[in-house]
């Protein structure tokens, strides 16, 4: 069974011109299982996307180490997708290119792929835009078929940074029911940073809230609604109560960050 490991990482990066090292994160330690939906909480500069990158293999941690499925992490793999705030498509491939991307680099016979391509063209809604170009897109579409790519690898699990901030408020909202309910049908681990507490708490199975610079890990808070989960849920009382705690705790850390400028 899938699960990730985040054990005593760490980030310090060089001092500029002879300055003194900043600490981005402190030794960190979260386990992630197998089906889990892990939000991560906190004021900019704490550490956040720091912490995805160096899960996604894309940084190393200073401090400490990553496993996945009880091998370490030393570099990006196919076990991992990720998806950034920026679309990050290729402008020169269509729709049903760009998803098929890594399936044709993993050298997936031509059926194969499309089958697999169609599929999560349909689940993402985006059936009749197979051929267009990304810059034919809205930035939802653009958004619907990174995540589209990402899962088409069928990875272990699924990294997200801040995938909806550049999207307007409806559209940011309908994209957070596209993917629970994508995560309610494939039950993929996923870590899914944002500054939006109604997001963290909507989509996650548990929040992590993170403190301010240099990040560590503040509270791991449950969120116990029930699935499926519907929209509507944000105005009931458990989430309001959810969201006024994380709403003060997240703002005692932007005052600290605050106070340290």
């Amino acid at each position: 069974m899938s699960e990730l490991i985040i054990d005593g990482v760490g980030r310090v990066f060089p001092g500029v011109r002879g300055g003194a090292p900043v600490t981005a994160l402190q030794p960190t330690s979260l386990t992630v299982p197998a089906n889990d939906f892990v939000t991560i909480l906190g004021p900019s500069g704490c550490g956040k996307s720091t912490l995805l990158r160096i899960v996604a293999g894309l940084d190393r941690p200073t401090s400490g180490r990553v496993t996945l499925n009880g091998a370490e992490i030393h570099g990006p793999g196919p076990d991992r997708g990720m998806v950034f705030q920026s679309y990050t498509l290729f402008p020169w491939l269509t729709v049903e290119q760009n998803i098929g991307f890594g399936l044709r680099e993993k050298g997936v016979p031509e059926a194969e792929r499309r089958e697999i391509v169609a599929q999560y063209i349909a689940d993402v809604g985006l059936k009749g835009f197979e051929n267009h170009w990304p810059k034919q897109l809205s930035g939802g579409m653009q958004q619907r078929t990174a995540i589209a790519r990402a899962l088409a690898n069928d990875p272990k699990i699924l990294l997200l940074d801040e995938p909806f901030g550049a999207l307007d408020n409806q559209t940011r909202g309908l994209m957070q029911e596209l993917l629970l309910g994508i995560w309610e049908r494939e039950h993929k681990m996923v870590l899914f940073v944002t500054h939006d507490i109604e997001e963290a708490i909507f989509v996650g199975s548990r929040v992590v809230t993170m403190s301010a610079r240099p990040g560590r890990i503040k509270s791991i808070i449950p969120v116990d609604l029930p699935h499926p989960r519907h929209y509507t849920v944000k105005s009931s009382p458990e989430f309001s109560s959810m969201r006024a705690r994380l709403t003060e705790e997240i703002r005692q850390e932007a005052i600290l960050a605050a106070a340290e400028r």
